[in-house]
């Protein structure tokens, strides 16, 4: 079986693998994978983060095409007047989208997910991506072995605190959803830039969300 990237894998983990549905909100996914395809790139070499600032280090493309396509998205060394590199929870808010469109079209391409239409009332299409059994039963399957470990390497941390940061992690294991593992999760995204990032971003979006819910209602025309 081809190895996943850490964005592929955190989306293998966050989709339903039998319907296809999020296990947490788009936005909250779209920035775990822009801020995972961030740590891996980091893991190859290939970015450095300082301070909250992620800097090009190596431009060389990877071998994947998926981190190869990233990479080619963030200023080059020496590009910018501004300054090297771009600030990383902006970033991972900004480039969600992109990212989770890659990461889709990448595993459809190698037949990890399926594409379905569906059509809301009968009129409006929507895609949802079942998994192909044996890659998520696989995927899964690593997860709970890195749980039970105590993540004994630093992917399996960075994937942790991923799952954690956008709120899949207590659907993926019941030790999660005690107060003691969601203590251990806590520890794991505040001790690693790219997942602490992204709790940020998706705390951000809470925020946002509970002020329009306070404060709205007096002007209609609401989703």
């Amino acid at each position: 079986m081809t190895e996943l990237t850490l964005p592929e894998e955190l989306l293998l983990l966050a989709l339903d693998p039998v319907t296809g549905r999020r296990h947490c909100s788009r936005s909250y996914l779209q920035c775990g994978l822009a801020g995972a395809a961030l740590a891996e790139l980091e893991l190859q070499g290939r970015v450095a983060e300082t301070r909250g600032k992620v800097t090009v280090v190596n431009p060389l493309p990877p071998q994947d095409r998926l981190s190869a396509q990233i990479l080619a998205s963030l200023p080059a060394p020496g590009t910018s007047r501004f300054g090297d590199g771009v600030r990383a929870r902006p970033w991972v808010r900004r480039a969600g989208r992109h990212v989770e469109e890659l990461c889709l079209h990448h595993l459809v391409g190698r037949g990890v997910l399926r594409v379905e239409t569906h059509r809301f009332l009968g009129i409006f299409p929507y895609r949802r991506y079942p998994a192909a059994e044996d890659w998520s039963t696989a995927a899964r399957g690593r997860y709970a072995q890195s749980v039970w470990a105590g993540f004994p390497d630093r992917r399996s941390r960075l994937l942790a605190a991923f799952t954690a940061a956008i709120g899949i992690a207590k659907v993926l294991h019941p030790r999660f959803e005690s107060w003691r593992g969601r203590g251990v999760l806590r520890v794991l995204v505040r001790e690693q830039w790219a997942p602490y990032a992204v709790h940020r971003a998706v705390q951000q979006d809470k925020k946002s969300s509970s002020s329009s819910i306070s404060f709205g209602g007096d002007g209609g025309g609401g989703d």
